[in-house]
């Protein structure tokens, strides 16, 4: 199949839908997969996918193949996504901001919109009416863009919260800003009182925040009664989610965004224990639709609308980047405690994304629809705005970041679940390798063996909801559960493996696949050591005295020297990479160990280290080829190659 053939098969029916939603699909997690691999701004890759889907192959074209749905399915997709930001709203996250966000929502709002009219109509050049419209829209900071932003920075607890609250708190108020202009426009042509229609907009936005929390409230309280089975939660909240947003929509025009934010704020903050059930749920429906929105909206465009762009509107992009963002934050937070730092950042960070081109796109329509000239112009400046934004913040926040100190904790440490000998042993020895290391107990008593050594502690217990609050997770990169209770190290694995990553859960626990009786590994973490040593096992090395011995890897000093020097009965515990990451030895994966890493072996008392037995002069050293490629050694140290993991067979 040809090109042209393809591009005919697209435009051809029912069959072409499919294969465009196929193509979007694949355009938008491929960025997503691209932007994980390489630390690119997910969104900048996801507008690129976008652009060469629509404009550049003319593969896509949404207004053709989705027709009238696409209006409300974009719609729809940015209610859900509003949602799932919402519930990621705490209030005791918001008390560690002080009163940045109310100050940005309150005073930052008013005077964005002010000094984004006054730019848009001096400098863009739009009527004085379209300006402010636009303008109104232009408050929007939305989790489409500010969340994926997030989530690749290392930032500091404070400014990420202040960030993500801004942002998904002014989305629906930038629409409501823009419902409020529009109507101001429509009777103002009309001749009737616009105050008359104020209170009616007034009372429809406060009827959307009841639906909200109304609809929070319904389930909160049916979830946890048995009222509904566990298989339709998850279910049963998304229809309730779209249809608070419809019924407020029904009521007034861009109310339900408002619905939908209150909503997920509201369950929240109601502690729900069947929320672990439908929230991993919620936030892979999320990635999907956010990587499938921007690239059908930035598949919309074309040639026409790109030849709209005027000169102009590059002083006007310089404009909102460097004065009116930064005087908007500024003033905001004037005489604050926020520092400057943070100030300095949260004004330059302000990425616009699916929400800002949505509703753009919706009132152009409008405009046009009432006889205002430059309508037609938001689509193509709208995506203008999202572009240079996504380009200029992607790209500068983590840098930024850097240079003002705002980093947050290095994503390369170590948490480890319960005190034990083994666990002292092991910490002390993530400590020599400089790998930073974390205990946590909920016993003060058996952690005063660690407080002795000087070692980072938590007191608590991991598993409870406040501990998210007092624990930042997003400083570690392997979790390793090693107390004397087998089951609760599966525990512990098992609930964060969603946020840490199942493969980087480990515990103490036999893994032998022969009992009938032992736990599945879909509930487990991985079994530490090849051999899978049960806790009882780890426990009586200890008691004889078994020790960690690091040992350097180099081209000659390799597995093979290692394995041939060390006893029989060791045990390859973990590798350190030269940049940082640990994979551990488990019963079902063999991390390979190249020169530059750092194997950790698990010995019997007495052993002696290889380095003591062999010293190969600097020429052997030199001159000696790499010594790899043997088959895999009965002591359970691989030679260099692949990974071999049995799970993933």
């Amino acid at each position: 199949m040809n090109w042209d053939q393809l591009t005919l098969l697209l435009a051809a029916g029912d069959g072409g839908i499919v294969i465009a939603i196929a193509l979007i699909g694949i355009a938008g997690i491929g960025a997503q997969w691209v932007a994980w691999r390489t630390g690119f701004p997910a969104i900048a890759l996801m507008l690129v996918a976008g652009l060469i889907l629509g404009p550049l192959t003319g593969l896509v074209n949404p207004e053709t193949d989705f027709g009238e749905l696409l209006e409300p399915a974009v719609n729809l997709a940015v209610a859900i996504i509003l949602f799932e930001g919402g519930l990621q709203l705490r209030f005791n996250e918001l008390k560690k901001t002080g009163d940045a966000v109310p100050r940005l929502v309150f005073i930052g709002v008013p005077v964005g919109w002010a000094l984004g009219s006054v730019a848009l109509y001096y400098v863009a050049g739009l009527s004085l009416a379209v300006a402010v419209l636009f303008a109104g829209i232009l408050v929007v900071t939305g989790p489409t863009v500010i969340i994926p932003l997030l989530r690749q920075t290392n930032l500091a607890q404070r400014p990420r919260a202040i960030l993500k609250w801004e942002g998904i708190v002014n989305d629906p108020i930038g629409a409501l800003l823009a419902v409020i202009t529009y109507e101001f426009l429509l009777q103002q042509q009309a001749g009737q009182s616009f105050i008359d229609n104020i209170i009616g907009l007034v009372i429809a936005t406060a009827i959307a925040a009841a639906v909200g929390y109304g609809a929070a409230r319904a389930v909160s309280f049916t979830f946890p009664r048995g009222l509904v089975p566990e298989f339709l939660k998850a279910p049963i909240l998304f229809v309730t989610v779209i249809g608070a947003f419809v019924l407020s929509n029904t009521i007034q025009q861009e109310t339900g965004l408002l619905a939908v934010t209150v909503m997920g704020i509201a369950l929240a903050n109601s502690h729900l224990n069947s929320a672990r059930t439908y929230l991993p749920f919620k936030e892979n429906i999320t990635i999907i639709l956010v990587s499938g929105v921007f690239v059908v909206l930035s598949a919309s465009l074309d040639a026409e609308q790109i030849a709209q762009f005027q000169w102009q509107w590059f002083l006007f992009l310089l404009v909102l980047l460097f004065l009116v963002r930064p005087a908007t934050v500024l003033i905001s937070l004037a005489f604050s405690k926020v520092p400057w730092r943070e100030r300095i950042f949260v004004a330059w960070i302000a990425p616009r994304g699916i929400v800002l081109v949505a509703i753009a796109g919706l009132f152009a329509l409008r405009l046009d629809e009432i006889g205002y000239s430059g309508g037609t112009l938001l689509v193509t400046l709208s995506f203008a705005v999202v572009a240079a934004t996504i380009v200029a913040h992607g790209f500068t926040a983590g840098p930024l970041a850097k240079m003002l100190k705002l980093n947050g904790p290095e994503s390369n440490g170590v948490l480890i679940v319960g005190t034990t000998p083994f666990s002292l042993s092991l910490a002390k020895t993530l400590r020599s390798l400089d790998v930073p290391v974390m205990i946590s107990d909920t016993s003060w008593q058996r952690l005063g063996a660690a407080r002795n050594e000087k070692l980072p502690t938590f007191h608590g217990e991991i598993l409870a909801e406040a501990t998210e609050e007092e624990l930042d997770f997003n400083q570690f990169q392997v979790l390793v559960a090693t107390t004397a209770n087998e089951a609760y190290n599966a525990l512990v694995c098992s609930e964060f493996a969603p946020e840490i990553g199942s493969d980087n859960v480990y515990q103490l626990g036999d893994a032998s696949g022969d009992d009938p009786h032992a736990l599945p590994p879909s509930l487990r973490g991985r079994a530490l050591f090849h051999a899978g040593h049960g806790v009882e096992d780890v426990a009586d090395h200890e008691a004889r005295g078994w020790k960690m011995m690091p040992v350097e890897l180099t081209i000659t000093f390799d597995n093979d020297v290692i394995r041939n020097n060390l006893p029989p009965e060791h045990e390859p515990l973990f590798v350190l990479r030269e940049n940082g990451s640990l994979r551990f030895y488990t019963h079902a994966s063999r991390p390979t160990g190249r020169p530059g890493d750092t194997i950790v072996a698990y010995v019997p008392p007495g052993t002696t280290h290889p380095r003591e037995l062999i010293l190969p002069s600097s020429e052997e050293e030199e001159g000696r080829p790499d010594a790899q490629g043997e088959a895999e050694g009965p002591t359970g140290l691989p030679d260099p190659g692949d990974e071999i993991d049995k799970e993933n067979q």
